[in-house]
């Protein structure tokens, strides 16, 4: 792709550097646009197409970590580069960890961060070029579906027999497990796997745009609207929409859904004529519905219309058979995305990994066997790496812990008391759980079984940001 036509979005909230990077970068020949804002970036990158999307780290409302998670729900493809003034190891690797392109600190040269984006665009051509079909999340079906365990293959086997039906289907489980995987593997074994697949994560929209997103909107109906925009209900006509994270949505979205849903019929925005549409539908959360229906944050009548099969996904740690299949894939497939030769793994690692819980589940493992790799530098995957990492080696089984004495750099080799061990594991098990919950602290406390003000003192106490 010529640079000329490569197009970026520069988002920071400093008006002086955003102008100065819009110049650099014009005179490099890109086509740049600009955002004062997280916010500001999502509306426009949902009306817009871009190659790459440059941003802040620190911002006001949503910083950069936060629109890179909800630029990836929006669109897999569309990479991302965070920039900051404050670099660090973590910041770098939590970036990458959920999906970063790359990491660029302010201070350094700009030609560092234009060598990026040259990286960004040969790729983007490559991509283009290569007849080699990429390792992506529709590939990773192979690896998530061939499993040891009776309770997976059990929902696996429920899947199959959905497939075979035009019901919808709503799919629970924790966050991470592979809700979408199943939700493809339906849409694969269906009678519509050579339609459409039209898969919307309803957390990243905002409310103003929801309905121009879903329902789609004619020329000239708002100001924006700049030329007529199908919605999803219409895209999915004749083959599956997949509604992920469906709890999160206003009541007022979930009501005209439920309309959707129950008519088949949809009108455009700044439209009066009703346009028939035909889908399969399926759902996902991970929250649960039948909560959120006694506290009036989702509708009853809605649920059991999306609810006629329910399938319920089991957390990784009740599948641990599987642990180390699923470690030997993630080690292939980012040894051929970071191009880093792997050798071995180390067996303190292998015990590690078969003795965490993993609250994060799949997603989390995928995260740290990533992590490794990139901090990997004699081509072995060591227990060191783990043991920086911010998993706390509290979560690590009594046992496992001293199983080998040469691994006491965890604790530096000093001896602390059992009061300090237990704040430090209590401390980790709260941070590890806000994250894993997207930093919800009513979701968070419910996980933990404390109140949110219980929960708001832990944060304080242990000063967690």
């Amino acid at each position: 792709m010529e640079e000329h036509k490569f197009r970026i979005l520069v988002v920071d909230d400093q008006a002086e550097y955003r102008d100065v990077l819009k110049l650099i970068l014009k005179e490099n020949g890109y086509r740049i646009d600009t955002a004062d804002s997280g916010e500001n970036a999502l509306n426009i990158i949902q009306k817009n197409s871009y190659n790459l999307v440059i941003t802040d780290l620190i911002m006001d409302g949503i910083n950069g970590i936060e629109l890179l998670k909800k630029i990836k729900y929006i669109n897999k493809e569309l990479e991302v580069i965070i920039i900051t003034g404050y670099g660090s190891i973590e910041n770098a690797v939590k970036a990458m960890k959920e999906g970063a392109f790359s990491y660029f600190i302010k201070s350094h040269s700009p030609k560092e961060l234009l060598n990026e984006i040259k990286k960004v665009v040969q790729i983007s051509n490559h991509n283009k070029k290569s007849k080699i079909p990429k390792i992506s999340k529709i590939d990773d079906m192979d690896y998530f579906l061939d499993s040891k365990s009776s309770l997976f293959n059990k929902t696996l086997t429920i899947a199959r027999k959905a497939a075979k039906s035009n019901s919808n289907v709503l799919i629970l489980g924790e966050s991470g497990v592979g809700k979408e995987v199943i939700a493809k593997y339906i849409y694969k074994n269906s009678k519509r796997r050579n339609l459409n697949y039209v898969d919307v994560n309803c957390h990243g929209f905002s409310e103003t745009l929801f309905e121009s997103e879903f329902f789609g909107h004619e020329k000239g109906s708002f100001t924006g609207a700049y030329e007529k925009r199908i919605g999803r209900f219409e895209l999915a006509d004749k083959g599956v929409l997949f509604l992920d994270e469906i709890g999160n949505i206003s009541m007022n979205a979930q009501s005209k859904i439920l309309k959707a849903i129950e008519n088949k019929k949809i009108e455009r925005v700044g439209s009066n004529k009703s346009i028939e549409v035909d889908f399969r539908l399926i759902t996902a959360t991970n929250k649960n519905l039948s909560k959120e229906i006694e506290i009036n944050s989702f509708r009853e009548d809605l649920y059991y219309r999306i609810s006629t099969i329910t399938i319920s996904i089991p957390p990784l740690r009740k599948r641990s058979e599987d642990i180390l299949d699923l470690t030997d894939y993630f080690i292939k497939k980012f040894s051929l995305e970071l191009n880093k030769k792997i050798t071995g793994i180390e067996e303190p690692v292998k015990k590690f990994l078969m003795s965490y819980d993993f609250p994060g589940n799949v997603r989390e493992l995928k995260n740290i066997i990533e992590r490794m790799i990139v901090l990997s530098e004699n081509g072995s995957l060591n227990y060191d790496d783990i043991a920086n990492d911010d998993i706390s080696n509290d979560d690590i089984e009594e046992d496992s812990l001293y199983t080998n004495v040469e691994k006491m750099s965890m604790f530096d080799k000093e001896f602390v008391n059992l009061k300090e061990i237990r704040k430090k594991a209590e401390s980790n098990y709260i941070k590890k759980v806000l994250e894993v919950c997207d930093y919800n602290v009513t979701e968070s406390a419910k996980k933990l079984g404390i109140s949110r003000r219980q929960l708001f003192n832990k944060i304080s106490e242990y000063r967690l940001k």
